[in-house]
């Protein structure tokens, strides 16, 4: 039986990478099933994605790639594609992304494996219920913050979580916690921000007359909704929608806008560049 892996690696730019890599795998008797790369000119990087097949793994591959990836001083990751990504999913009182991203997992339609739900309300506890999730509640105070914070780490910790997703959880989280999800937590918010900051963003949007509604999903850091970018998308409105229609439209763009960057990125598609992403779709 094959074993499938994929291979995600950055390094300088230089002659005959492609041909490097696809001779190394050759060599270890692997099939190429996918492969994608850039080259970044302005900043001299190279990125690729690569996806393999062995019938017989080999027992050196590992150490062998380790050797050959340093040579030419690459930065890379290797996936076993049988193994579904462990994540915790974190969430307020706004369920809509919560609901879509338990329905596409239970579904089939993402390779990760839910382990846990995290809630500052208990809103939703029968809805993890009701997909077997394990649900906890960890209430946050200004004065319980770092407390609060340290409870939902060990639990991340806990679960092996390789991904964490903040499905509309309302919480500005410390510099701290940003810190230790950093590459593997992401949060999702409509783009309307730094416009329409703060409570009712639609009611605001509405009051403006706004023409697009969108929504951003990007790798959380330490500077509020500024992390590297993986999706947008937008739609269009006009005079004849209510308040209440741009809302269920702008819930529905961020949910599908969320789902994709969480299957881009447990597919291990996803490169950060510096501030920017390289997306192999």
């Amino acid at each position: 039986m094959n074993s499938t892996y994929i291979l995600t690696l950055s390094c300088p730019d230089r002659l005959g990478l492609v041909h490097a890599v696809s001779g190394f795998l050759l060599s270890q008797r692997g099939n190429i099933e996918e492969a994608n790369q850039f080259n970044d000119r302005d900043t001299g990087l190279f990125f690729m994605r690569v996806q393999f097949a062995l019938n017989t793994p080999s027992e050196s591959l590992l150490h062998d790639w380790s050797e050959f990836a340093a040579s030419l001083d690459m930065q890379w990751r290797l996936h076993n594609t049988i193994q579904r990504m462990p994540t915790v999913l974190m969430v307020s009182q706004q369920g809509h992304c919560l609901n879509d991203l338990l329905f596409r997992w239970h579904s089939g339609a993402l390779p990760i494996d839910i382990r846990a739900i995290i809630s500052n309300h208990r809103d939703f506890y029968q809805l993890a219920a009701s997909y077997n999730v394990p649900f906890h509640h960890i209430p946050v105070t200004a004065a319980t913050k770092t407390q609060a914070e340290t409870k939902a780490l060990d639990v991340i910790s806990a679960e092996g979580a390789e991904l964490v997703v903040l499905a509309r959880y309302m919480q500005i989280l410390s510099d701290d916690m940003c810190n230790a999800l950093s590459g593997k937590a992401i949060n999702i918010h409509h783009s309307f921000l730094p416009s329409f900051k703060g409570a009712k963003p639609y009611h605001k949007a509405y009051d403006r007359g706004v023409k697009l509604i969108g929504a951003t999903a990007h790798y959380v850091t330490a500077d509020l909704d500024e992390g590297p970018i993986i999706e947008q998308d937008v739609a269009r409105v006009d005079h004849t929608q209510t308040v209440e229609d741009l809302t269920a439209i702008g819930r529905d763009t961020e949910s599908q806008v969320l789902a994709r960057a969480v299957k881009w990125h447990s597919e291990h598609r996803v490169l950060l560049n510096g501030h920017r992403t390289v997306i192999f779709k």
